[in-house]
């Protein structure tokens, strides 16, 4: 689950990391006067320069016309006025874009120096990886590219968490002064203690800056949270906002769902997380694209697979239906009668290609075989991944 920059700079705050301050304006009625308001009070509260930021889930977002400095209150007015509901195209929002429905208005910040600093899981170690790099305000896939050497990561075991010692080695690469490295131990600290109690997969600051005055300032947010563990964090999920998320993956999350769109044209629905990515392997092996990752669970209901069916036949790239079972838990009866109940009630009109294994397959085959619906059989993995792929084309 991802959240928007002005959600990260509150959790940000609540563990002693220091962010700027600003004010969200929300689309709607009196959006300029609302915009103007919220420049005054945060002029009010010292600020002289003011910093007008669309909030998607996607970096890139000054590139693409979503970033503007402003000089007074009224510039603040016309440049929300620009933003709200503007399209912005990305890197990371694909061709389509992302339309604004919220602007963060915030201090400007006399800038020194701009750092990149970072937390993700290294599963590979066992441990969490703190990364700095002098190259803040750049994609950190392109210093990573291009410069590997202007990245300096440091391995934390969660045992026994962060220590001085990993704040000073961070300091020193980003060329911080004894003073300075005093306020940045606590502030990388800090740092870690948010990344491990709010259960996340990955937070970037990005620019962490140094102003004039010698202080760290995240100054820019991004925070991705491990979702298995959100309901641990119910605060954190009523900050999800689905106007910024795939309408399926919404349509999914609904019902217990693991779905993710790809771009393929092959729909897939599977039970186990193993057997749908074999699944998708095997489709793309004999010349096949998938269309999603989707599994249903090993104890779906013939109404949790009905719902799956719905939404993979959401996408208009989907040309052919791939279900491939193995029932332990979950019975082949209950996938084909599941199966039967979606075809019948949304007229299915692609190829479906059923490969059913496991506890009562005769059972569910013979119901599939009785429908009347046109369903292809398939005896193994590799004869259901060459039917479908085959159906795909319309060579069927």
């Amino acid at each position: 689950m991802n959240i928007h920059e002005y959600q990260a700079k509150q959790i940000l705050k609540r563990f002693n990391v220091r962010v700027s301050e600003g004010r969200l304006v929300e689309e709607g009625p009196n959006l300029e006067d609302r915009a103007e308001a919220a420049a005054k009070e945060l002029a009010a509260e010292g600020a002289k320069i003011f910093v007008v930021k669309a909030q998607i889930h996607a970096g890139g977002r000054g590139k693409a016309g979503g970033v503007k400095v402003c000089k007074d209150a009224a510039s603040v007015r016309a440049a929300t006025k620009d933003i709200m509901g503007k399209i912005l195209v990305t890197p990371q929002t694909g061709p389509e874009g992302k339309k604004v429905h919220k602007i963060w208005i915030e201090h400007g910040s006399d800038i020194a120096k701009e750092f990149y600093l970072g937390l993700v899981t290294d599963r590979s170690t066992n441990q969490v990886i703190m990364m700095a790099s002098t190259e803040g305000g750049m994609e950190i896939e392109e210093v990573a590219h291009h410069h590997p050497e202007k990245i300096v990561q440091v391995g934390i075991d969660p045992t026994t968490g962060f220590m001085p010692f990993h704040g000073r080695k961070l300091a020193k690469a980003l060329g911080l002064t004894t003073e300075q490295t005093k306020e940045a131990v606590p502030f990388f600290a800090n740092f870690f203690k948010c990344y491990m109690e709010m259960d996340c997969s990955q937070v970037e600051i990005n620019p962490l800056i140094l102003t004039t005055e010698g202080k760290l300032l995240a100054l820019d947010a991004k925070f991705n949270f491990d979702d298995n563990a959100l309901f641990r964090h119910k605060d954190v999920v009523e900050m999800r906002d689905i106007l910024e998320e795939n309408a399926q993956d919404v349509e999914a999350s609904k019902y217990d769902l693991a779905y993710i769109a790809l771009d393929g044209n092959i729909g897939c629905l599977v039970n186990g997380a193993g057997l749908a990515m074999a699944t998708m392997d095997i489709i793309k092996l004999h010349g096949g694209e998938p269309a999603n990752f989707l599994d249903v669970g090993g104890g779906a209901s013939k109404e949790k697979v009905t719902h799956a069916f719905k939404i993979i036949l959401k996408d208009p790239k989907v040309k052919a239906i791939l279900v491939n079972i193995f029932g332990g838990i979950m019975k082949c009866d209950v996938i084909a009668e599941g199966v039967i109940a979606a075809a019948r009630e949304l007229s299915l009109a692609v190829p479906l290609v059923v490969r059913l294994e496991g506890t009562n397959v005769e059972q569910g085959k013979k119901l599939l075989s009785e429908s009347g619906l046109k369903i292809t059989p398939a005896d193994g993995l590799a004869d259901a991944a060459q039917k479908v792929v085959a159906a795909s084309k319309g060579a069927l």
